[in-house]
């Protein structure tokens, strides 16, 4: 096995082929129940590796390494499921082009992919999506030179040795050679993946007697009947760009293809909530301001993160309050948010905030997974929950870091690795050299960047598809790299050159849009320890 450094809490495992990737993720997974393996958070396994994230407080990659190539094997990876059939329509819009890049017309192509029975590796990237691989297979597809910015949900898709079914609308650099209209993610059911490790599936062609049609937008839930819960606290008048509601997120999923989502600002999320006296429950994250509510009732709040002019609108007149301190409104006061100056996102909390309901551990909305509660409208309300159990009102904080503006520099400490080795000596100068200004095009997901240079690989087989982290640096074909935030995807057939360090990546959720970032590498790519010597 060889070990490869991801971050300074994360390190990629590669075990040689995808069986024995899943044999060490049983063995992995079996270890720490038995409490053996202490501080892992995370597993994600992928291909033909496992990335393991880890509580540096409570363990190290030497010591984890070390004990981890001690572990005995956990079993061939075989999990025998039900066979499962799926009617596709091949529509897909790279369906021509792929075909003849096969030396196939449309109908072989077709025929070979229905004719072998795929299956179900693993899960990642994204609720629901599940790799599907077959030995009958006889193909490697590329990737699409640059991702697509949205691809539809139920799309079937091609990339490397696997085969896919996108769950959600969602970016991705796969082949799209058609689309199913059965869900593969829904919440409502039991087990909400359609698709589980070790299930066998084969592919027909739709009746065409049906109609299959893509999944649309869900719906919104209809508010729940609120009569009984007393006067609302605060009613939105006007939610801004987007408002969503976040927290510490879900850690520990990623094996099922669920992010951590929550916070883009952890710190500041934080200090909102100790503001006004909060546990560390979920609070409104406010994107670029332009936000308004209506108290319905007296409540206490504070507004932490991205500045931006708060203003109380009350009988008496309009007045202006601070960012970073709690204050309080009456019964019938408006609280107005104007747009960010610096920074993306600002968090609002409400004293004794009644919580939504949890979705997988966490009220988080991510964006890419489509988990977690709806983001706010105009006319919802927020309810005071007397159980909450609040504290004092804190008076005084620690002031917040001075956050980017749209024309600054960022300096952003990163790692090397894991696929450092897959870029040209002038990639890595460049990568810490040039500045990269960030696109329109960012989001929750990621910050795309454009800079002056793209960056070269020295190797260019296909990767298989890997674990990512927070902070990844992914350098899709364009050249032109990717840096992932909270909603990122789990798993990705690009190479990370790099990853932003563990103490940047509140600072990398608040860089707006016209910013240009600076990398520097505070360590340099090396194998980690892989013998007992190392470890001692």
């Amino acid at each position: 096995m060889h070990f490869l450094p991801v971050n300074l809490d994360s390190f990629l495992i590669e075990p040689g082929s995808l069986d024995d990737t899943l044999a060490l993720y049983d063995a992995v997974t079996a270890a720490r129940h038995q409490g053996l393996l202490v501080g892992i958070e995370e597993l994600i396994p992928a291909a033909r590796t496992l990335l393991v994230r880890f509580t540096p407080g409570l363990t190290d990659a030497a010591t984890l390494c070390y004990r981890i190539r001690q572990l005995p094997p956990g079993g061939d990876g075989q999990r025998q499921r039900a066979s499962i059939t799926l009617p596709v329509c091949y529509d897909g819009d790279d369906l021509p082009a792929l075909a003849e890049r096969l030396g196939l017309t449309v109908t072989q192509l077709i025929t070979h992919h229905q004719s072998v029975c795929w299956k179900v590796a693993f899960t990642g990237f994204a609720p629901g999506f599940a790799y599907l691989a077959s030995p009958d297979w006889q193909w490697t597809i590329p990737r699409r030179a640059t991702p697509r910015t949205r691809i539809p949900a139920g799309s079937l898709a091609l990339a490397g040795e696997f085969c896919g079914i996108y769950p959600q609308a969602s970016p991705g650099g796969w082949q799209l050679i058609g689309h199913t209209g059965e869900a593969m993610w829904d919440m409502a059911r039991p087990q909400p993946a359609r698709l589980q490790p070790g299930d066998g599936v084969r592919f027909v062609a739709a009746d065409r007697k049906n109609t299959i049609s893509l999944p649309g937008p869900a719906a919104r839930a209809e508010p729940p009947d609120t009569a009984a819960d007393g006067e609302p606290a605060l009613t939105i008048m006007t939610p801004g760009l987007l408002t969503s509601w976040q927290d510490g997120g879900r850690p520990g999923r990623g094996a099922m293809g669920v992010g951590i989502s929550g916070a883009r600002d952890n710190a500041a999320w934080r200090r909102a909530n100790m503001l006004v006296g909060n546990p560390d429950v979920a609070a409104l994250e406010i994107t670029a301001g332009g936000f308004r509510a209506r108290a319905r009732q007296d409540v206490v709040l504070a507004v932490t993160g991205a500045p931006c002019p708060l203003t109380l609108v009350a009988a008496e007149g309009r007045f202006p309050l601070a960012m970073e301190q709690a204050f309080a409104l009456q019964a019938g006061d408006e609280l107005h948010i104007g747009p960010a100056q610096q920074g993306v996102c600002s968090y609002l909390a409400l004293r004794g905030v009644r919580q939504p309901e949890p979705v997988l551990g966490s009220a988080s909305r991510d964006i890419l997974a489509g988990v977690g509660p709806q983001p706010l409208a105009a006319g919802e309300a927020l309810y005071i929950d007397p159980a909450l159990g609040c504290q004092s009102v804190a008076v005084f904080l620690a002031p917040a870091a001075t956050l980017p503006g749209p024309t600054d520099i960022v300096s952003l400490d990163i790692v090397a690795g894991p696929r450092t080795d897959w870029f040209t000596d002038q990639a890595l100068h460049l990568l810490t050299s040039q500045l990269w200004p960030v696109t329109e095009q960012s989001n929750r997901i990621g910050l795309r960047l454009n800079g002056e240079q793209p960056l070269a690989r020295c190797q260019h087989q296909e990767l298989p598809s890997e674990g990512t982290c927070m902070g990844a640096i992914q350098v899709p074909a364009s050249g032109q790299p990717v840096l992932f935030l909270r909603d990122h995807p789990l798993t990705g057939g690009y190479p990370v050159i790099a990853a932003v360090a563990p103490h940047h990546r509140d600072l990398a959720g608040q860089i707006p849009p016209g910013c240009r970032i600076r990398f520097t590498l505070i360590r340099p790519f090396f194998p980690l320890p892989e013998s007992e010597n190392h470890h001692e």
